[in-house]
């Protein structure tokens, strides 16, 4: 059954449902390949690795090119009901940049828990998936692909032999991969010690929201590494209303000084980052997608590549004035 078809099923046995369900059902659905680049250039192939300790698959995606040199690897977290398949437009854009572009996907926050469930009980399952325990799932995925890499790296008859640079890694990620991002980069929680993963040099956050329990000050303290946030204006949370556009934005403000960036898109919504189609895709400002890619590239040559210009890019108006974003929208760093 193709999307639009399990959509329009959807819509018709559910018109009394409320719009925000729709919204999380038709978002965690898999993308149609919004990607309209030329990608020629790119090859991706998929890997099931196995973690043994825990008893595990973490499937990944690896966009990369046929680079003569070892060059450094970006990692990204999905969203909540996502999976390695999603954001294809940033696999391929990191890829042809010079990057090695890994796309994980977290058994039990990914689109497999809302497989064989009821319609009517979709949402639930989404939001039920949002727990500790994925959470946490999600922070020993992260560490157990880069040893899983740096295993490949060494390994002759591995397609990616030689080829990661992995003393510069990146890590991403969109909404539930913004919590895992944030996580893997040390956020404190109430309950045990922080997850801080040294290997991961930078970190780019889609859609943060700086969690409950302790304040943003308290939480996110502790990240010193650079860190760059992007939201919208109307980056509404799809599952809970208390996470609103204005609560997104106190993740930067609450980041120490040194090396950290906001994004503030006019406009913007949870699924400006996405690569969701159908009535997702409808109203998407054009420019979104071309502003994300640059300056995630412009950041990741930064601070992965030690490109001094890119830094000194980040660090001005330029992003304001060059025509990347547009004047409504928001850029600072500190």
């Amino acid at each position: 059954m193709t999307i639009v078809n399990t959509r329009r099923k959807w819509m018709l046995v559910n018109r009394r449902n409320c719009l925000s369900t729709l919204f999380v059902f038709a978002a965690a659905l898999p993308c149609s390949g919004a990607d309209t680049q030329n990608t020629e250039l790119v090859s991706k192939a998929d890997f099931e690795p196995v973690d043994k300790k825990r008893d595990r698959t973490v499937p990944i995606r690896v966009y990369f090119t046929d680079q003569k040199k070892a060059v450094p690897v970006v990692l990204f977290s999905h969203g909540l009901g996502g999976s390695r398949d999603g954001n294809p437009y940033l696999g391929n854009r990191w890829a042809k940049e010079g990057f090695i572009a890994v796309f994980i996907q977290h058994h039990g926050s990914d689109r497999d828990v809302m497989k064989d469930v009821p319609l009517r009980e979709k949402f639930s399952a989404l939001k039920d998936a949002a727990s500790l325990k994925s959470s946490l799932d999600r922070l020993s995925d992260v560490s157990f692909v880069i040893d899983q890499l740096e295993q490949w790296n060494q390994t002759k008859e591995h397609p990616l032999f030689q080829k990661m640079d992995l003393q510069h890694i990146g890590l991403s990620g969109h909404s539930f991969g913004a919590v895992t991002t944030l996580g893997v980069a040390g956020q404190r929680r109430i309950i045990g010690p922080a997850f801080d993963e040294k290997r991961i040099d930078a970190f780019l956050a889609m859609s943060p929201q700086p969690g409950k329990g302790l304040s943003p000050e308290k939480s996110l303290a502790g990240i010193e590494r650079p860190m760059l946030c992007m939201t919208g204006t109307n980056d509404n949370s799809p599952i809970d209303p208390t996470v609103t556009p204005e609560v997104r934005q106190l993740v930067y403000k609450a980041l120490p000084d040194g090396d950290k960036y906001h994004l503030v898109f006019d406009g913007g919504n949870h699924y400006t980052f996405s690569d969701a189609a159908g009535i997702l895709r409808r109203g998407r400002n054009p420019n979104h997608h071309p502003a994300i890619e640059t300056i995630s590239v412009k950041f990741w040559k930064a601070y992965l590549s030690d490109d001094k210009a890119a830094k000194k890019w980040l660090q001005s108006e330029s992003p304001m004035s060059d025509g990347t974003l547009q004047p409504a929208d928001v850029w600072r760093w500190k």
